[in-house]
């Protein structure tokens, strides 16, 4: 029987499921968010690495996914490889879209917003120079845009003046008149595309890797021999390392996914942890 589980450091990740959701009729999708370190972008690689591998083998003892979408570009810069080398489970992981960008830009300047540690990751530098190696890549570590997309998703859309405070910090950089394809390098991004849209300049490209990281999770998953008979009957979980706040605000973007009223659980990643209600 299939099963996706969906896997962010907050509600990053349900950008992700949402594209899901018309691809897989009928497939269970279980969502786990780490919030009890969210974010991803400002802790430690050492530890998080560790934690990531951690909370996913409990995850996938507990879950029994087909495949995991690790809907994360910092856990999948950090923690992609050691994840594959772990466990047997298909991964599918979210990498900033550098290449998609080359292949799009007309100025060879593109631009890149992401978590802090993605920016300054060795990984991204590599992807630019594999994919990119004819472009001017001018990318900015914006901490405050993820907490921004969390409110987004409760219902309350950015401060105009912080959204534009971000994006100044990656258009406002020397060269940065010049960009004219923006990737998104944080899941979180998604709930505000429209507002950077908006408030970036007019003849910006956005790309947003949501929709293709989801095709890609339909031809793994199609890809499992092992899957055959009807879905699980089981509902769509949705779990949470901590309390997420705001909980109220919260409910109704959960449900609108398809995630029922007594969510989110408790999610506890110790060794023999069940879920709580």
């Amino acid at each position: 029987m299939a099963r996706v589980l969906a896997f962010d450091s907050g509600i990053g990740g349900l950008g992700i499921v949402a594209q899901l959701r018309p691809l897989l009729p009928g497939i269970p999708i279980d969502y786990l968010a780490d919030t009890a370190v969210f974010p991803y972008g400002e802790q430690p690689d050492t530890l998080l690495r560790a934690r990531i591998v951690r909370l996913m083998g409990a995850a996938i003892e507990r879950l029994r996914p087909s495949v995991v979408v690790v809907a994360c570009n910092t856990a999948s810069t950090l923690a992609l490889d050691s994840l594959r080398a772990a466990y047997d489970v298909p991964f599918v992981g979210c990498v900033p879209p550098i290449k998609w960008a080359a292949d799009q830009t007309l100025t060879g300047t593109i631009g890149l917003l992401a978590t802090r540690a993605t920016v300054h990751r060795p990984y991204l530098k590599a992807l630019s120079a594999r994919f990119a190696p004819d472009c001017t890549l001018l990318a900015h570590g914006a901490r405050g845009l993820a907490d921004m997309a969390e409110n987004a998703f409760r219902g309350t859309p950015p401060d105009p003046a912080l959204l534009r405070a971000e994006l100044a910090g990656l258009f406002g950089q020397p060269g940065g008149a010049a960009i004219d394809v923006v990737g998104l390098g944080c899941t979180h991004y998604t709930f505000l595309l429209d507002a950077m849209r908006e408030a970036g300049p007019p003849h910006v490209t956005w790309l947003d890797p949501a929709p293709a990281v989801a095709r890609q999770v339909t031809r793994v998953l199609a890809a499992c021999p092992a899957l055959t008979g009807p879905a699980s009957s089981l509902p769509d979980l949705c779990c949470f390392t901590a309390p997420p706040r705001d909980l109220a605000a919260l409910r109704p973007g959960l449900s609108a996914l398809g995630y029922g009223q007594d969510v989110p659980r408790l999610f506890d990643a110790s060794p023999a942890a069940t879920h709580k209600g």
